[in-house]
């Protein structure tokens, strides 16, 4: 019977259908990747011109929604039993969050971002010229702006609803499980089997785009520390490599492989900051975070809708748009591993340690990066803001040229985005296990092998073909979608912990007039 169970969880339609798609994509991405990309960006395009503004307004609400959970009544609520603590301590819980999340996009974008908009202003103040004073001002608080908290509140509701279905209701590891109180907790399999597979896809091909893209980044680091040559064997060679190491984590289980990569993750990226902080400027990094932080917060609820529909830039579709929808589209990944690790966590510790702990780390990591390259381009007479226009995947490392160390620097960055993209990998095998088998929370070692597997040759493919834009594009269309269903699940969550939290101070209410009146019997008693 046990092995009859076990054939019918791998056996269903989620997998298969999911699987499927997913090949067809990447063949269409090997033979025909010129066309993959067009065609993608044709649709991205029309839906950020023509919904742009509903990301906007949708992901400020989840921030709204997120925090006021944190807040209200309902943040004392345990994910778990009321007695349940949590498993992982706040450092390595921090640090898995961390490494499963955007880390290794920090590390790409940390020094590309402000410097893209150092060379190229944002159009929201006319008359700034590129690389001056002004312009670094701008760039350094629209990198934090778009790497903060918006990023990561898709993350945190998805994840805090799964955790809550898992924890409170007992449903399993399924997307499609937290619409039960708005869709009943039986039939609806055609919608739920949508929902479940687009979560996959989403999933599958935002990992694999990361991965790809990645090792483009290591590639260029590698050439610029020790002169191999870059192109498409050594790429793949890169990957190959990651694809051995993330098996073996992924075979040592989730206490082991992630758990202890994703605190070395941690420790190696806080050192670099350190390290970079001392030896770069530091008054002038100080500086830049604590002003880049006051512009951020200043500008926070403006820069949450603006849209600049009243002239022909696309900046807003360039940025802030793409990066929600590629949040939201990886919301069923992220979210499902942070549920995993979050037992026993609070409302409230959960939504402030997933939604405001990363982000600030991240906001922290580009204001020292980011600030040291400004730095060398504004009082220096360096070309980082040029290199990077030229490829942005040498970001990093054209900062690294400028600075004492320089070499060191390069290869702790190199082995940092090697063990994040192996994390990444690995967590992304482990909730693809999840949701391809009925949501089993200990999924075999075979199903992560075959999803690991795809995932690599994927990346290999489009490596190859060069298309990896086409794919990481045509993975944001599901976003549109997906959100609408985002919005039934807050509905669904909110009635839930409603509901629960009446029934949970009524049997309070009860047990209290209980002990109540058995105190006063016992009196009674002892009186007579």
């Amino acid at each position: 019977m046990a092995t009859k169970k076990k054939k019918y969880k791998f056996m269903n339609t989620t997998f298969w259908s999911s699987f499927l798609i997913i090949l067809a994509f990447t063949i269409w991405g090997g033979l025909a990747p010129d066309t993959l990309a067009t065609q993608a960006d044709t649709v991205y395009s029309f839906i950020a011109n023509t919904f742009g503004w509903f990301y906007l307004i949708f992901v400020f609400a989840l921030i709204i929604f997120n925090f006021y959970l944190a807040f209200s009544k309902y943040g004392s609520i345990r994910l778990g039993g009321d007695e349940t603590r949590p498993k992982y301590p706040f450092y390595t819980w921090i640090a898995m969050l961390f490494s499963a999340g955007f880390g290794v996009s920090i590390v790409f974008w940390g020094v590309a971002e402000p410097m893209t908009h150092f060379g190229t202003p944002p159009p929201f103040e006319p008359g700034v010229e590129a690389g001056t004073a002004e312009a670094a001002r701008i760039a350094m608080w629209n990198a934090f702006f778009n790497n903060g908290i918006h990023q990561w509140a898709s993350f945190t509701f998805v994840g805090l609803a799964i955790s809550y279905f898992i924890y409170r209701q007992e449903e399993r590891s399924l997307i499609s499980d937290t619409l039960n109180p708005v869709i009943g907790e039986t039939g609806k399999k055609p919608l739920r089997r949508s929902i479940d597979t687009i979560a996959v896809i989403a999933t599958v091909m935002g990992v694999a785009t990361t991965l790809g893209l990645s090792v483009l980044q290591i590639n260029s680091g590698l050439g610029a520390t020790f002169g191999v040559e870059s192109g498409q064997t050594t790429q793949i060679l890169i990957v190959l490599a990651m694809f051995i190491f993330f098996m073996v984590s992924t075979f040592s289980g989730l206490d082991r492989g992630i758990k202890y990569l994703s605190n070395i993750n941690l420790g190696l990226a806080l050192l670099l900051m350190v390290v970079v902080l001392f030896i770069g400027p530091t008054g002038f990094i100080l500086n830049t975070i604590t002003t880049g932080l006051g512009d951020y917060l200043q500008n926070f609820f403006q820069a949450s809708l603006r849209l600049g529909h009243y002239s022909e830039s696309t900046w807003v579709q360039e940025w802030p748009v793409y990066y929600w929808a590629w949040t939201i589209a990886w919301a069923p990944f992220v979210g499902m591993f942070v549920a995993r690790i979050s037992k026993g966590r609070t409302v409230r510790e959960f939504v402030l340690g997933v939604m405001v702990t990363p982000p600030f780390l991240g906001i922290i990591w580009i204001g020292i990066f980011g600030g040291t390259a400004i730095h060398s381009d504004l009082f220096n007479g360096t070309q980082i803001a040029a290199a990077v226009a030229e490829n942005e995947a040498t970001a990093l490392f054209s900062l690294f040229e400028q600075l004492p160390l320089g070499s060191i620097l390069s290869f702790l960055s190199i082995c940092l985005l090697f063990t994040f993209l192996v994390t990444s990998a690995d967590s992304a095998t482990f909730v693809l296990g999840m949701m391809t088998t009925q949501g089993d929370r200990d999924p075999s070692v075979v199903i992560k092998g075959i999803w690991g597997t795809m995932i690599a040759l994927l990346a290999i493919v489009l490596i190859i073909s060069a298309g990896l834009n086409g794919l990481q594009t045509a993975s944001l269309i599901g976003a549109l979608p997906f959100s609408i269903v985002l919005f039934v699940v807050a509905v669904s969550l909110l009635m839930t912990i409603r509901s629960d939290y009446r029934e949970t101070s009524e049997r309070k209410d009860i047990a209290k007039h209980r002990k109540i009146a058995e105190h006063i019997e016992e009196e009674e008693n002892g009186d007579s």
